[in-house]
This record gives C-alpha cells, sequence and structure tokens, in this order.
C-alpha cells in the first residue's frame, strides 16, 4: 500500500462519524433494520438507515460515504434508488497490516 493510499484512508477516518459508521457496520444486524425490500445484509446497509442513524444530513452523509468509498473502506450496491454500503474487509485488512509493518 503506498503512502498516498494511506494518508487518503487516514483522512476519511478523521472524523468521529466515519469511525462509527465503520463500527456500525461491522456489525449490521445489531445496528440497523435489513431493508424491507431485501430483509437481508448481504450487500450491505442501505444508505437512508446510516443516515438516519447518524443524525444528520442527506448531503453530510453522502459526502462520508463517497469519501469513505472512494478511500476503498466501503464497497457500494445499487438496488433501484438505493445504495447499499458495506465494509471492505480486505481493504481494511492491508491498511491495518500496512500500518503494523511500517510504523
Amino acid at each position: 500500500m503506498t503512502d498516498k493510499k494511506i494518508l487518503e484512508i487516514n483522512k476519511a477516518l478523521s472524523n468521529a462519524t466515519r469511525l462509527d459508521i465503520l463500527k456500525w457496520l461491522k456489525d449490521p444486524e445489531a445496528n440497523f433494520p435489513p431493508h424491507k425490500d431485501l430483509g437481508h445484509f448481504n450487500d450491505g446497509v442501505c444508505g437512508q438507515y446510516i443516515q438516519d442513524k447518524s443524525g444528520l444530513s442527506q448531503p453530510t452523509i453522502s459526502h462520508y460515504l463517497s469519501g469513505m468509498h472512494k478511500a476503498g473502506l466501503l464497497i457500494t450496491t445499487r438496488y433501484g434508488k438505493w445504495t447499499y454500503f458495506k465494509r471492505n474487509e480486505e481493504a481494511i485488512k492491508n491498511y491495518l497490516n500496512t500500518l503494523n509493518k511500517e510504523l
């Protein structure tokens, strides 16, 4: 992992709400209801539910989720007008392993 990528991930994680989102998505069943149309979390959590839990505005949460996706921390899946978000466990593991080796 490049230094540039590490800094991009660090920037994406430099906010308490974004850290909370990663924590919530680690155990979606405990933190969110399943979407009424899907009934499961195989493709992640509906962005609307993340916004509701955070209590922040839709533009703010969209900005946060977009930055986390761009940094590689989240995987997105679209169903119609809904976007679902889940953790990119491989990228998170790679980031943590890189930090352990480098620092």
